[in-house]
């Protein structure tokens, strides 16, 4: 089979990349780099059934040759990333979706899109299901994210009923593992980051939010049952335990034996208080459930961070304060000749060779 998979160079896209070339897939990853990560690809380069093409999805895109499958993971991920590319997330999520779409149509591939546990909002009723519609601020600074992703799995449902296409859709809620990058904003990134420096880990509120944390490696088998069934959900892929994010606070700075202190911090808007999906369907339907512990995906991440000493200290500079002033250090960018020159190869006449749109 042969996937491409939009957003490929980022966390989650570039763990399913591999995992697809390990299963012995086809894989054309396209990725403009404004949030993934070059590195998370570069050991695939040798492998002759993986292609990278750096492409703007939100622009246009075609692949030339045979497509089985597209799995569309293109769009920022982190609350930093999208409320610092809010028209950009906005474009992703819509026009990025629609030629991700026609791509599969053109071809009678297979689509999966990768939606998010925020489409929720700040949800009213806890344990989430697939059947709750949310409650979600349309006009708010997260919307950006929210309401793309809404739109996405709206479009794709369309697409299902107009034109037949092969449609699924996952829910995706917190996930985490090695290639999380240490300055993205998000909780576990920032407290692995924090812990390991010595630095105060921050927590926003009291602590007493809940999250559910699924490990990257489960998170991926998820994704690839919904790739190779004809189902189309949506179908909420995450961990069914609830832990606070004090809880993870603890956990953390007790696998790291860090000594750092924790601040609080204000809220910031429209952050959901309460998050857990109910995994019945995916269990049913899929036969998935998540199978690794917290404290081993943990100490797997941790080790993952620890590795890569050079990153932390700026990172840990990055994240200090707030959420919203978390800034990309330039320092820990990945030098651009790390990844292929802008081509126009497969690519329609007119579509954007230079980075726009968020990708991973």
């Amino acid at each position: 089979m042969r996937v491409v998979v939009t957003g490929g160079g980022g966390f989650l896209g570039s763990h399913l990349c591999e995992a697809l070339l390990r299963r012995g897939d086809a894989v054309v990853c396209l990725d403009d780099f404004s949030t993934g990560v070059p590195e998370n690809v570069a050991h695939l380069l040798p492998d002759p059934a993986f292609e990278l093409h750096r492409v703007d999805v939100s622009e246009g895109v075609d692949v030339a040759g045979q497509v089985d499958a597209v799995a569309h993971l293109a769009s920022p991920a982190s609350p930093p990333d999208y409320l610092r590319r809010p028209l950009e997330t906005l474009a992703v999520g819509s026009r990025g979706t629609e030629n991700a779409l026609r791509l599969a149509l053109r071809h009678g591939a297979r689509f999966i899109l990768a939606s998010t546990s925020e489409i929720y909002g700040d949800p009213l009723v806890h344990p989430q299901e697939e059947t709750y519609w949310g409650n979600v601020n349309s006009i708010g600074p997260r919307s950006v994210y929210d309401e793309a992703k809404r739109y996405a799995e709206a479009v794709s449902a369309a697409y299902h009923r107009a034109h037949d296409l092969d449609v699924g859709i996952a829910r995706i809620f917190n996930t985490y593992g090695p290639r999380m990058r240490p300055h993205d904003g998000r909780v576990v990134s920032s407290f692995i980051t924090q812990a390991l420096t010595g630095e105060p880990l921050t927590i926003y509120g009291d602590g007493g939010q809940t999250r559910s944390f699924c490990y990257v490696d489960d998170m991926i088998r998820g994704l690839l049952a919904l790739l190779d069934s004809s189902e189309m959900g949506p179908f909420n892929l995450g961990n069914p335990i609830e832990r606070t994010v004090r809880e993870l606070a603890e956990t953390v700075l007790a696998l790291t034996g860090s000594v750092s202190e924790v601040n609080h911090h204000p809220l910031p808007v429209d952050d959901p208080v309460r998050r857990r999906p109910v995994i019945t369907r995916a269990r049913e339907v899929l036969g998935w459930a998540p199978e690794i512990e917290l404290t081993e995906g943990l100490s797997r991440t941790i080790a993952y961070f620890g590795a890569r000493p050079d990153r932390l200290g700026v990172s840990a500079a990055a994240i200090r304060g707030g959420q919203g002033d978390t800034v990309l250090p330039a320092s820990v960018s990945v030098a651009p000749q790390a990844i292929p020159a802008p081509s126009g190869v497969g690519m329609p006449s007119g579509a954007a060779s230079e980075p726009a749109a968020a990708n991973g």
